[in-house]
């Protein structure tokens, strides 16, 4: 008999070091520097610079929240939730469309807000739909390689997240949930001919949209020429690119940037990569590109003590939405990849995201107290009765 991937060998489980504190380390030292950054990048803004200061440090408090009271939860038994969890979140993805409902912010309807408070519903949706997906997937484990059960209905699941999303409209999230929802596909075991295909028409739709929208068309032209455009189409991404050559190795100093006297728009969310470039310099940045890719290490070497397919895709999912969206972030600000609004994770300032990472490690952190725990196959056997 064939070994179960999923079973539990002490042997591969033991690690000098834990790989979920490895993660939870590179967070919190990703979160001090955002809260040091973003009082230089925010020190000219009208309101003060405390006022960002404030929401943020009060923002980590309730991210730190957060990441505890799922870090406590049972994995398993909320299974039962899921469905709820994916109504929930799919209602919330089509209420901000709804005029005098959805906030909108620059064209985009991506909030809704109570009281003081704006909520980001697509960050949320992000960890709903995987946490969707991997729970189809593992009742469905022995019948991935089916058409219509293996693929198309787990397709239609991530279609439909991804297209509310496309809808507010925000291509670059959208496309993020559906990156990370055909590779948890191909994880579970779907077929590359399957696959191949659905990317071909992805990456068509993504284009023929960005074709028949004027705005993204000319910021897309614009990025093929950044210095032609760089007092209108590419002006932030001129600045930030600005940024970096003035910083050079050892930067300018913190407080010391020109980008805080608001010549780089978004400088304290989306540009916010730049503004450490420019006053802690290169070492700084590759410092910081330094710790996702241990984060992405340390999750893959956490990830083989899996107890089961679940728990194996949903902490997969996590890590893939913090290093994915930090690439996509990076890429924007360097001049890698077109002018796109995504905060850098836990450094960028903003509450929806902070949140939405401390769902994500405290995910993680659950995982490694669950899979270091005696019974390890409990786990496996819970996805064996849900399954039967």
């Amino acid at each position: 008999m064939a070994k179960d991937v999923f079973a539990p060998d002490p042997v591969r489980g033991r690690f000098i070091v834990n790989p979920a504190a490895i993660i939870a380390v590179c967070a919190i030292g990703l979160a001090a520097l955002g809260i040091t950054i973003l009082f230089s990048a925010t020190v000219s803004f009208k309101q003060g610079p405390y006022s960002y200061l404030n929401k943020q440090i009060i923002g980590l408090v309730m991210t730190m929240a957060v990441a505890f009271v799922v870090s406590r939860i049972n994995l398993e038994k909320s299974r039962r939730y899921v469905w709820i969890l994916g109504g929930v979140s799919v209602l919330s993805l089509m209420l901000v469309l709804v005029p005098h409902m959805g906030i909108s912010v620059k064209g985009s309807r991506r909030w809704l807000g109570f009281g003081m408070l704006r909520f980001q519903v697509s960050e949320f949706a992000k960890i709903a739909m995987v946490f969707c997906l991997a729970h189809y997937l593992a009742i469905n484990q022995t019948r991935i390689g089916e058409w219509k059960r293996g693929y198309v209905y787990p397709l239609i699941l991530i279609g439909l997240f991804a297209g509310l999303i496309i809808l507010e409209p925000d291509f670059g999230t959208s496309a993020l949930t559906l990156v990370v929802g055909l590779v948890l596909l191909f994880l579970a075991g779907a077929k590359w001919r399957y696959i191949l295909p659905t990317v071909a028409l992805a990456v068509a739709g993504f284009t023929v949209m960005v074709i028949h929208n004027p705005n993204r068309l000319r910021r897309f032209t614009a990025f093929l020429d950044v210095e032609g455009h760089r007092d209108a189409g590419t002006y932030q991404l001129w600045q930030s690119l600005s940024a970096f050559a003035v910083g050079g190795t050892d930067g300018a100093g913190l407080g010391q940037g020109r980008q805080q006297m608001n010549f780089l728009p978004e400088a304290h969310t989306d540009f916010i990569f730049a503004v450490i470039g420019e006053e802690l310099g290169l070492w700084c940045t590759l410092g910081v590109v330094t710790v996702f890719v241990i984060m992405f290490i340390a999750g893959v070497i956490h990830l083989r003590r899996a107890p089961n397919l679940f728990q194996f895709l949903l902490v997969t999912g996590c890590i893939l939405m913090i290093c994915l969206q930090a690439i996509i972030n990076l890429g924007v600000v360097t001049g890698l990849l077109p002018t796109k609004g995504m905060s850098l994770p836990f450094i960028s300032a903003g509450l929806s995201n902070l949140l939405l990472m401390g769902v994500l490690i405290g995910i993680i952190v659950n995982t490694q107290r669950a899979w270091s725990l005696p019974g390890l196959d409990a786990g496996r056997r819970s996805m064996e009765e849900l399954a039967g």
